[in-house]
This record gives structure tokens, sequence and C-alpha cells, in this order.
């Protein structure tokens, strides 16, 4: 490996298939306002969720290279179904073959790590896209980390688009996630504890509350995965060394650029201003 290159710095580089990452990001602009970040929005081949693991795989990768290629030494996966499709294979085969000083995590790990926290009796509820779910990755996880516990899940593929479409406070919200909701349910009463397992779904959470049983934890990513950002980055300070802090944040999108500034206001806390990129 070249030394002039794992001596660069650069910003922390976030990547989402569309816009739901931008729940992510928001977390960790509040819990870094130090920090430089890169976001990349693949919007023009979105959505992820219904692709096939190599697709997604391709597709993400081309993507993290991408933000590499612009100085980013640390890339978040902030897309559920690209970390559950294409994150292993990126760091174990792809990383070594570029930079095996760089680092690409997901979102994935963080949410299942807190489940013993929140978990009273061990059953448990997953609510993502269709690809996220097929994949099973956290099913897998959980029982890894937590062996014995009971877990269910729900394919939820009107949700992402009630959220992208601006409808999360309509009728049609509410019949869809009121359905699939009861789905998940009936598979078992017991589930105490919910995984929103998309970066979307946070912003239909006031819907989501009404149609839960009482006494049912919900489990939101932004704030845990900022968390464990936080704690990865104290636990490998020649990283956090490596991140260039400026207190900037640049947006990028495979889509238009006005588009992806008007849609992004639905998700994160203060306005865009993007670029296109092609990947």
């Amino acid at each position: 490996m070249d030394k002039d290159r794992v001596a660069n710095k650069g910003s922390i580089g976030v990547f989402d298939s569309g816009y739901g990452g931008l729940t992510i990001l928001n977390e960790f602009l509040k819990e870094f306002p130090d920090y430089d970040f890169t976001y990349l929005g693949d919007n023009a081949r979105t959505p992820y969720g219904t692709r096939s693991f190599d697709m997604v795989y391709q597709y993400t990768r081309q993507s993290v290279m991408r933000l590499f290629e612009m100085g980013c030494q640390l890339v978040i996966l902030a897309c559920n179904t690209a970390s559950a499709k294409a994150l292993r294979t990126i760091q174990q085969n792809d990383l070594v073959g570029f930079d095996s000083t760089r680092r690409v995590l997901g979102v994935v790990r963080p949410s299942v790590e807190k489940i013993g926290e929140v978990s009273r009796n061990g059953h448990v509820g997953v609510v993502g896209t269709t690809g996220t779910v097929q994949s099973l990755s956290y099913p897998l996880e959980i029982q890894k980390l937590f062996p014995g516990t009971v877990v269910a899940q729900q394919a939820c593929p009107m949700w992402v688009p009630l959220v992208e479409n601006d409808e999360r406070n309509t009728p049609g919200a509410e019949y869809f996630v009121k359905r699939d909701l009861t789905r998940l349910f009936e598979q078992d009463n017991q589930i105490d504890t919910l995984i929103l397992g998309c970066t979307h779904y946070p912003l239909l959470l006031p819907v989501i509350e009404r149609f839960i049983p009482a006494g049912v934890r919900v489990m939101s990513q932004g704030t845990i995965v900022a968390q464990s950002l936080r704690e990865y980055l104290i636990r490998h300070p020649e990283m956090d060394a490596r991140c260039t802090k400026n207190g900037t944040c640049r947006f990028f999108t495979t889509e238009n650029p006005a588009k992806f500034n008007e849609a992004s206001a639905v998700f994160l806390e203060q306005p865009v201003d993007s670029s296109r990129i092609e990947l």
C-alpha cells in the first residue's frame, strides 16, 4: 500500500441508495458537529430493496469507491439493504485490494447490539424492505449475539414510497402501516421490541406507534448508529485522526440535484445544496 494514501485525511462518507440515509446523517451532524461529512445518494437507481444481492453489491461498491476517491477514509452504509447485501463482501474482498487501512461500516450490527439492553423477553420484531428481510441479516446477527432470541420479520414494501412521496400523514399510510404491523404481530404476539430496519421508517414513527401493542419498545437507528460511530472512533483513534474536522457537509446525488434538494427537506433539518455525480 502506498504510504501517501495511508497518510491521507478526509471526510466521513455516508452512503444510501436514496434519501433515507439522511436520517442517519442528521444524527451524525448533531453528534459530530466539528467533523466533515460527504453524503452520496444513488437516487437514480433507487430503490435497492427489491434488487438482487449481486446488483446491490455492484451499485454499493461503485458508490463506496467513489467516496474513497473523494478522500473519505471511513464510509458508513446508511442503508439497511446495502448493509445486508453488500457490506461483508466489500469488507472482506474489496478493501484488501484497494486500501486495507480504510473502513466501511453498516447499520445492522449497531442496531442488533442494543437488543440486549432493550428487549425484556427475547422476542424481537423487524420491519424492513423486501431485500433486507430476504437477506435474513437481522435474524442471523441477532442469533450470533443473543442466541435463543425469537425473531419475526415483516417486509413493508409500501413504506418507503409513502415517505418519499410525503404521504406519511394520510389514510394510505395508516392502511399499510396497520396492515404490515398486524401481519408481524400475528407471527408472534409476544414481541416486545420492534426494530425499524430501514432508515426511512423513523419518519413514520407517529403512525407506527398508533398500531403497536402497549409496552412495545421501538428501536430507531439514527441515534443508535451515531452512538456506535462515536464508540468506534474512540476505540480507533488512528481512524479518528484521519477524519477532517472543519464542520462541513457536502451532498452528491446520481439524480437531479434540484429534485434531491427539495426531497431532502423531508429527512434533514437543514437546507441542502447538492451536486450531481456520475458513478
